[in-house]
């Protein structure tokens, strides 16, 4: 296949370990999905596990990071956010008192989303993907799939 004629696009990001590093993540996200159905719910999900990955690992301190990876594909949009490490759990779903601000974010991106997977360690960071399917049912990529973030 030409390079030109593909209709898959992948993207990446990485940026360093500053809260305000989430709103440049988040614009652009929706930047590199302009026209897709998916932007506004890929930018929310960048968001929210970018700072999951801020205040819940190492990836907040020091010279810590978190990556972005966005992959494009007909009928389908995958969106990844990795760690740096650190965490001593893997990111899970929390269940917050209805006065608890926190603890909302990981349940927010399973309700976006068709699919969620959580992979990786405290040591070498957690990856969370993200899967958004067209209305249509269109074939969608699995994990593992170019583009993805896979353990």
């Amino acid at each position: 296949m030409h390079e030109y004629t593909s209709t898959v696009r992948i993207w990446e990001l990485t940026c360093p370990g500053l809260l305000e590093e989430v709103g440049r993540a988040r614009r652009w996200t929706r930047d590199v999905l302009a026209g897709s159905p998916h932007a506004d719910s890929a930018a929310l999900i960048v968001s929210e596990l970018g700072t999951n990955a801020l205040l819940h690992s190492s990836s907040g301190h020091g010279a810590g990071a978190f990556h972005v990876n966005v992959a494009r594909y007909p009928g389908a949009v995958v969106v990844s956010v990795l760690d740096s490490g650190g965490a001593g759990t893997a990111p899970h779903v929390e269940h917050p008192g209805k006065d608890n601000p926190h603890g909302r974010g990981l349940a927010l991106v399973h309700a976006l989303a068709q699919r969620v997977h959580v992979c990786g360690d405290h040591r070498r960071g957690h990856t969370v993907t993200a899967e958004l399917r067209d209305p249509l049912g269109a074939v969608h990529p699995a994990p593992g799939a170019a583009g993805a973030r896979t353990c």
